[in-house]
């Protein structure tokens, strides 16, 4: 486990000591192991003056790499992929450590999440029109994207290889210059990353890594006037206040926020493979996917059988730390998290939910370890806790509806409008049922993962896109060339 840097921040193509921390705020932060509930590492934790220091950094290098080749950016984020898979084992190894993820887990999903949308924003960068010319009556005008400057980018501790590079690496296909203020509660993986891009030639000041709070490094970043744009992932409430703190400078922010995704389970769909891939998709991660299907809408007439369906595969899954063998879910992140959940497991019972699976409290035999029972609770009406908040945790609310129409109300009434899904008898019928809903990604049919679809949020999920030219557009500024040709 690389815990060289864990002290030290990455600014300016260096691995350099903190600035003097502020007097009242904390120098350094334990990392938690989530399957132990004790300290594996320390990390410094960056103030003011290294954000300072970072955004600096970043300016002096953007006069330079915001004028590089698209050739040259290309052979850079090859050079990157090529030292990340020699990494992945330490990438996979570091996540599973720091968020609980088991270790297949780890690897299978969380690290080659990393490699695929490397891969993804390679092919975008081969064949993106960073140039076009429209002829207009006046002339042609020259339809120029340009980088968007300096960016801050603040990322989560739920997805950390995907989240990270879902921001740096279309940020240097852009032509950008960055800033990354990795989770505190998982910052080992962010370490690794700085190693992989510093291995891979990035040069200098391109890419700067800070780690710390919200309230201090993103605060500072937010605020900092020599920041283009600021791009965060998490909750809504932390949106919101980045959103507030960079108001002054009117610098652009893009948000991926939270969500409450709705599964539609259409009458005419296989009820068995629907509700089990529904159930999985809610458990995987521990329930800790800000995209996850947390919202099971039911035919009323077969809701017993669905309930039947989803304790089954919720008492057939192994709960345990996440170096242990065939473990199926590990624990959640924190302390923190964990009293959160437990809170809003019990307000769903006593709100009237049917407690189908799980319930509060640890698994048994597990006494130690932040661990949660896959919970499934039924009998959900959209008025109930459960059915609104964001849980972020291994519980499935499952709702009953009695007509298409109900169903697709109750999907689409949420403050969130990330993802949505839906399962049916025929393709067609899903794509129709898709249409109504109000969300960013719509899964058909246990459609799987794809890198290359658009994602991001409707209304309180939040603004842009991320993910392939999607991505890449949000880190690009749209310049007016008049008169460029007669």
């Amino acid at each position: 486990m690389p815990f060289e840097h864990a002290q030290q921040f990455y600014i300016d193509g260096l691995w350099v000591a903190p600035a003097a921390a502020s007097p009242g705020v904390e120098a350094t932060l334990d990392v938690i192991d989530p399957s132990t509930e004790a300290p594996f590492a320390s990390i410094a934790l960056g103030s003011e003056a290294d954000v300072a220091r970072a955004v600096a950094a970043a300016r002096r290098a953007f006069v330079h790499y915001a004028r590089t080749t698209v050739a040259e950016r290309i052979a850079l984020l090859e050079s990157i992929l090529a030292v990340y898979r020699r990494r992945y084992d330490d990438m996979a190894a570091a996540i599973s450590r720091e968020m609980g993820a088991p270790i297949a887990f780890a690897r299978d999903a969380q690290a080659w999440t990393g490699a695929a949308h490397l891969e993804t924003m390679l092919d975008t960068l081969r064949d993106f029109p960073f140039d076009t010319v429209k002829a207009t009556a006046g002339g042609g005008v020259l339809i120029r994207k340009e980088p968007a400057g300096v960016c801050g980018l603040i990322t989560p501790w739920n997805w950390p290889a995907l989240q990270i590079v879902c921001k740096v690496a279309p940020a240097l296909a852009a032509g950008c210059t960055m800033v990354l203020k990795p989770s505190e509660l998982a910052p080992v993986s962010a370490i690794v990353f700085a190693e992989i891009l510093d291995e891979a030639g990035v040069p200098p000041g391109v890419f700067n890594l800070v780690h710390g709070t919200g309230p201090v490094v993103g605060d500072a970043l937010s605020r900092h006037p020599d920041v283009d744009m600021m791009s965060f992932t998490g909750s809504t409430r932390a949106g919101v206040l980045v959103a507030k703190s960079a108001a002054d400078t009117v610098k652009r922010v893009h948000q991926e926020l939270g969500g409450k995704s709705a599964n539609l389970i259409l009458a005419d769909a296989d009820l068995k493979a629907a509700v089990e891939h529904g159930v999985r998709a809610v458990f995987d991660n521990s329930g800790q996917s800000c995209d996850a299907p947390t919202r099971m809408f039911v035919p009323r007439e077969r809701a017993q059988d669905a309930y039947a369906i989803a304790k089954a595969v919720a008492q057939s899954l192994r709960v345990g730390p996440a170096d242990a063998d065939g473990v199926d879910m590990g624990p959640v992140i924190s302390a923190a998290q964990y009293a959160k959940i437990q809170g809003l497991i019990s307000r769903g019972i006593e709100e009237g939910a049917t407690l189908v699976a799980g319930g509060p409290g640890r698994p048994a035999g597990l006494k130690r370890g932040y661990f949660v029972k896959p919970t499934v609770l039924g009998d959900v009406t959209p008025h109930m806790t459960v059915a609104r908040e964001e849980i972020f945790g291994p519980v499935l609310s499952i709702l009953p509806y009695d007509t298409e129409a109900d169903a697709v109300a109750m999907a689409n009434d949420s403050v969130y409008g990330l993802a949505g899904y839906v399962q049916a008898g025929t393709l067609e019928r899903a794509r129709e049922v898709a249409k109504q809903l109000r969300a960013g990604t719509i899964y058909l049919n246990q459609a799987a993962y794809n890198p290359a679809a658009p994602f991001g949020g409707y209304r309180q999920s939040g603004n842009g896109r991320e993910y392939a030219e999607f991505g890449l557009d949000d880190f690009l500024e749209i310049k007016g060339v008049v008169g460029y040709a007669p």
